[in-house]
């Protein structure tokens, strides 16, 4: 066995040499696809490749590039000038009277850090064609990309990769002698390179990271089989891919929430593990089961934002891990709870009204110092008829389930309006 050593890692030394070795991305890089035709047609829209990370933004640049026979300039958004900016205008320029009219391709990765200014530099560029801007970003363009800039580009959406596409990679990789791990000499069934690809939550990089590891590790060891124990023991439990800053963030605590509006509870407490497995504050998960409560299950069962109020509490009581098993208790008890969002209208109705300009006084009686109010517990019934608005209006509309029937039932026999349908 010869161990050849290197200090490149697996993932830079295996990038893709032309369109056919690109794994993923089907919708724009199989044979007929949008991009793949432009690419092989030597022809590129300037544009902005979204995607989070490792699923192959960098790698279609350089792809970009090489087949379209185009000079490629790369720069940081994060720590170029307006100075740099302006050099490199300058520079595609040049480069594009060089080459007889084909403007190069301008590389700017995480695009969204450039700032209005830097970003207003570029725009007479692309403009009027000087250069091809490529930006990368795994923030969402159409809100973080100035709109006049992104109107003159294209926005490619570049998803996660599935197991099954990242396998053809992992086998190739272990097997090249020239950028790969052939020189171990170790095996892998399939069944190994789907654990190993399904672990690095499709990330390419992550899969080929944790492939050289654990093929590495077998062969320092003087094995040649990988086995599912061996990358366990190398490097541990799969990746989890959450960004707390960014869309992952968002995304996430929108599945729980519309599960337990939708009432599966399996799903509810799927998405809260990935927010717990991904470092998200338990605060913020608490004020979304909070509002959740108040928003979806409401008046339908009253008692789900007791039980939201008090899992807040708990789980800032005791932390984690511990704190995982009370949010659970919440999340199914809510997602389980019978469903009614007449509260959340009601208050929308009225603050419409309010929003229009109907700014009802308050009547005499109703005032600290007014007279003829009538004490509502007086009556044997706890209720009197009486007016507490000027002019009256129909907000609250009680829904079908749980309490709201027992709800509804009373207020119709308090109140003509309760007793009007719509």
């Amino acid at each position: 066995m010869n161990m050849r050593l290197t200090d490149t890692p697996l993932a830079e030394r295996m990038r893709p040499q032309n369109p056919d070795e690109y794994c993923g991305q089907s919708h724009l890089m199989k044979k007929g696809a949008p991009l793949r035709s432009l690419i092989e047609a030597g022809r590129v829209p300037s544009c902005i490749l979204y995607g989070p990370p490792g699923v192959g933004k960098t790698t279609l640049v350089r792809l970009m590039a090489k087949f379209t026979e185009r000079s490629l300039l790369e720069i940081n958004a994060v720590t170029a000038k307006v100075a740099e900016l302006r050099e490199l205008v300058e520079e595609a320029k040049r480069l594009k009277t060089m080459a007889g009219g084909m403007s190069a391709l301008a590389f700017v990765d995480e695009l969204y850090h450039f700032n209005s200014s830097q970003q207003n530099v570029l725009l007479p560029s692309v403009e009027k064609g000087d250069l091809i801007l490529i930006g990368t970003t795994t923030e969402n363009p159409r809100y973080e990309i100035n709109k006049t800039l992104l109107s003159r580009m294209i926005v490619f959406d570049l998803k996660p990769l599935t197991a099954p596409e990242i396998l053809p990679l992992l086998r190739r990789a272990l097997g090249d002698q020239a950028r790969g791990l052939g020189s171990l000499e170790v095996q892998a069934t399939d069944e190994v390179l789907l654990d190993i690809a399904g672990s690095s939550g499709g990330d390419v990089r992550q899969a080929l990271t944790r492939l050289e590891a654990s093929a590495s590790f077998v062969a320092a060891a003087g094995g040649t089989a990988l086995t599912t124990e061996a990358v366990t023991r190398t490097v541990g439990s799969a990746s989890v891919r959450f960004d707390r800053q960014g869309d992952d963030h968002y995304s996430i605590i929108s599945a729980m929430i519309k599960s337990i509006r939708g009432s599966d509870p399996d799903a509810a407490v799927y998405w809260l593990a990935r927010l717990l497995a991904g470092g998200e504050d338990i605060r913020f998960i608490c004020r979304r089961i909070l509002i959740s409560a108040a928003e979806d299950i409401g008046l339908a069962d009253p008692a789900a934002l007791q039980v939201a109020a008090a899992a807040t509490y708990a789980a800032d009581m005791t932390g984690l891990p511990e704190a995982r098993i009370i949010l659970s208790e919440a999340v199914i008890y809510l997602a389980s709870a019978p469903k009614s969002n007449s509260a959340y209208l009601a208050v929308d109705r009225a603050s419409a009204d309010i929003e229009k300009g109907e700014l009802q006084p308050v009547p005499f009686h109703l005032k600290p110092d007014g007279s003829g109010y009538r004490y509502p517990h007086d009556d044997p019934r706890h209720w009197l008829p009486q007016q507490y608005m000027e002019t009256p209006r129909r907000y609250y509309y009680p829904g079908v389930l749980g309490s709201e029937q027992h709800i509804a039932a009373r207020l119709k026999k308090f109140w003509r309006r309760f007793s009007e349908e719509g």
